[in-house]
């Protein structure tokens, strides 16, 4: 049952004109993957966003889809890929609430990509000798806040970046813009090995893809999207890394720069970060622990534990404690993002949130938001 499950979580991904958007929608209103390619035209043609075109392509496209599925899971057995759709509890869930993030992940380590700390740290390839010795202090101070270390397994900074934490015994993600088979740069063979059994190597992309310059952007969305803050040591202000900053501030996440020398080149992108506000001044850990507000949250995680809301199973169905879980941690939502953070169906939504006001627990707002109200 569950290989049936990832087959058509992968052949979803596989149909043509149909992206990451859209294949929420689908999966949203028919329920699951497999329903989606059961589904009959005139229900397609119901969902919103799927008109005439991308039914024809869910209906024309559906064997191709399936068999490149049946391929794509032989190379995740052969490859001990593991398969993180979306809806899995594996996916990062900090990715998981960004518009464009990716459907499916291609995983391999043992890394927990929803641990509760996890930053990422980017920067030039032509790093500088205090470039090096800045990232290794970041890396050294962040070990005893059990921080996990994201960044993109290039040259310069990334490298660093990972290699001090393998040093530090923290775990190390490596974002890739190729197939999860193919390591680039190759010369980096040695720490990817090495992160497998203390992090891993994540990509969006489908095995045997080659590392394409257009690649690099899309896999920054995934290093921005997946931290809690993008942490810039040194970069050129017409840069990569610079473009990972402004993804992670279009996503109303944290960032921070760290202030160079001002006559060096691959200080003016942190330096200008800085000076333009869109990033605050990283000198030590605690400016991280600061803007985080790490030390208040575990200050209120102590101190609320024996206060926070405990729904009893008991009175609730399984559906109602899936809404109430995802109402727990944002206070309200949308009704569209509820759907698929709760993995509860539209088509069973409403009358799920219908039985949560008559019981007291849930509210609803103009917009089509629900509120927690315990």
């Amino acid at each position: 049952m569950e290989e049936e499950q990832k087959l058509y979580e992968v052949a979803i991904t596989r149909l043509p004109g149909i992206g990451a958007q859209l294949t929420r929608q689908l999966v949203s209103y028919c329920g699951s993957p497999k329903a989606v390619f059961a589904a009959p035209p005139g229900k397609l043609l119901k969902i919103p966003g799927i008109g005439n075109s991308n039914a024809r392509n869910i209906l024309d496209g559906a064997k191709a889809a399936l068999l490149q599925a049946e391929q794509i899971l032989r190379q995740a057995e052969e490859l001990q890929v593991q398969l993180l759709f979306y809806t899995s509890p594996k996916y990062p869930d900090r990715l998981k609430q960004i518009a464009d993030a990716p459907i499916l992940l291609y995983f391999r380590g043992n890394g927990n990509l929803n641990q509760k700390r996890i930053v990422s740290i980017v920067g030039t390839r032509q790093a500088s000798s205090y470039g090096q010795t800045v990232t290794e202090r970041i890396v050294e101070d962040l070990k005893p806040l059990n921080v996990m270390v994201v960044s993109g397994l290039a040259y310069g900074i990334d490298i660093l970046a990972h290699r001090a934490a393998l040093q530090a015994g923290l775990p190390t993600i490596g974002v890739m813009a190729s197939g999860p088979e193919v390591i680039y740069p190759a010369v980096h063979r040695k720490y990817a090995e090495r992160m497998l059994t203390q992090g891993g190597l994540l990509t969006e992309s489908v095995f045997g893809t080659k590392p394409d310059a257009p690649r690099f952007p899309a896999r920054n969305r995934i290093i921005a999207g997946m931290s809690d803050c993008t942490i810039v040591v040194e970069a050129a202000l017409k840069s990569g890394t610079l473009i990972t900053a402004d993804i992670a501030h279009s996503y109303d996440k944290e960032v921070m720069a760290v202030p160079g020398n001002i006559s060096s080149p691959v200080s003016e992108g942190p330096n200008f970060l800085i000076k333009s506000m869109k990033a605050a001044a990283y000198t030590c850990a605690q400016d991280l622990v600061e803007l985080l507000n790490w030390d208040l949250e575990d200050a209120a995680l102590a101190k609320s534990k024996s206060k926070a809301p405990f729904f009893d199973p008991a009175e609730f169905n399984t559906d109602e404690l899936k809404v109430l879980q995802v109402l727990q941690q944002s206070r309200e939502e949308q009704m569209d993002n509820l759907s698929w953070k709760a993995q509860v169906p539209v088509s069973l939504l409403a009358s799920v949130l219908l039985g949560l006001e008559f019981k007291g627990v849930v509210k609803a707002m103009p917009g089509k938001k629900f509120m927690l109200l315990v």
